[in-house]
C-alpha cells in the first residue's frame, strides 16, 4: 500500500481530522499513566529530521514516537551528510534503504516535502518555510475543543505576523472547515496577499476584536526572517499587537489566549498575560503530545489509528 503523507491540512478531509482528534483524546490519557507507552508502533521506526530550529515540535513528536513504541533516528543538518552538500533526494534514498517507515521533516524552503512524496515512508511536515505547519494546527485545534468544548462557529482573532507564519496558513485553513469567523490583526505591511477570497475580516487594531472573540492566537514575530523590518519600531508595534493587562480585562469570559512558541516575552504579551489563567500556552505544549501521537498512529498503523 502505498504510503499516505501529511504536509497540508489541505491532506485531510474535516472526518479524518475529527477521527484524530479523538484519537489525541485517548493518547492523552496514556501520558497520565505511571507507564507512558503504548505497543501501537511496535517494530516501526519514524527518522526525525529539522533542518530549522525546534524545541516543542521536535520534542513532541520523539516522545510521541516512542510512547507509541516506535524506534526513532534523530538528525539535524549538521554533522550529515546534508552539511557536505548532498541533497534532500539523496538524503532521502538513504532513509529508504535504511527501511524507515515515517519522516518527519521540518525545513527552510516552502514546499520542500513534496519531493520526497514517492519514496516507501510517510512524509510528515513538522513546519517548512513560510508554508505550513499542519500538526501545530490540529494541536491548536485539539485545545480549544478541549477548553470551549466546541469547535463550530467559534470567533477567533490570529494577532501578528501573519505573513511569515505558516502556524497562520495552517490555522485559518482548519478553523474554516469548523466555520469559524476569523479576525486578522496586524498591521497592513505583515498581511500577506494569499487572504485574497478567504472571507476573513481584517483590522490593524488590537483593541477593536479583543473583547468580542472566543481565542486570541498571538504568533511570534519572526526575527530571523527580518520581520522587524515591517513595521517603525518595537515601540509602535507594542502599542497597537501586544497584548497586556489592559486588553485581558477587557477579554470576555469564557475566552482564552494562545501562541504556539517560543514567545518574545514583551513583544507579543507581557509576561503577566503568558503567566495568567487565560492563557493556553502550557496546555498547548502537553497536548502536542497526545495529538502527534494520533497522527502518527493514524499515518502508519491505519485508520483510525490503533
Amino acid at each position: 500500500m502505498k504510503p499516505r503523507h501529511l504536509i497540508s491540512i489541505d491532506d485531510l478531509k474535516k472526518n479524518e481530522i475529527e477521527v484524530l482528534l479523538e484519537n489525541a483524546a485517548s493518547y492523552k490519557e496514556i501520558s497520565t499513566r505511571e507507564v507512558k507507552k503504548v505497543p501501537a508502533l511496535r517494530g516501526k521506526t519514524v527518522a526525525l529530521c529539522f533542518i530549522e530550529p525546534s524545541t516543542r515540535t521536535r520534542a513532541s513528536f520523539e516522545i510521541a514516537a516512542k510512547r507509541l513504541s516506535a524506534d526513532t533516528l534523530s538528525f539535524q543538518s549538521k554533522g550529515t551528510s546534508l552539511e557536505k552538500g548532498e541533497s534532500i533526494k539523496d538524503m532521502a534514498k538513504t532513509l529508504q534503504a535504511m527501511k524507515i517507515d515515517a519522516l518527519v521533516l521540518r525545513h527552510s524552503s516552502c514546499g520542500v516535502h513534496y519531493q520526497l512524496t514517492d519514496y516507501d515512508f510517510s512524509v510528515i511536515n513538522a513546519g517548512d518555510g513560510m508554508h505550513e505547519h499542519p500538526t501545530q494546527a490540529l494541536l491548536d485545534l485539539f485545545t480549544i475543543k478541549d477548553k470551549i468544548g466546541r469547535l463550530e462557529n467559534l470567533k477567533v482573532a490570529i494577532v501578528g505576523d501573519i505573513l511569515h507564519s505558516r502556524v497562520a496558513r495552517s490555522l485559518i485553513k482548519v478553523l474554516k472547515l469548523f466555520e469559524a469567523e476569523i479576525t486578522l490583526v496586524a498591521p497592513p505591511t505583515l498581511l500577506p496577499p494569499f487572504l485574497t477570497g478567504l472571507d476573513l475580516k481584517i483590522t490593524n487594531f488590537l483593541e477593536e476584536v479583543v473583547s468580542e472573540v472566543d481565542i486570541v492566537y498571538l504568533l511570534r514575530i519572526q526575527k530571523e526572517r527580518a520581520a522587524l523590518s515591517y513595521f517603525p519600531s518595537e515601540r509602535e508595534y507594542i502599542r497597537f499587537y501586544s497584548f497586556q493587562l489592559s486588553h485581558l480585562k477587557k477579554l470576555k469570559k469564557g475566552s482564552f489566549l494562545m501562541h504556539p512558541g517560543p514567545i518574545n516575552r514583551g513583544w507579543e504579551l507581557s509576561s503577566e498575560v503568558a503567566d495568567s489563567d487565560v492563557s493556553l500556552i502550557e496546555e498547548q505544549v502537553e497536548n502536542g503530545v497526545a495529538v502527534r501521537m494520533a497522527v502518527l498512529s493514524y499515518f502508519l498503523a491505519g485508520e483510525g489509528g490503533n
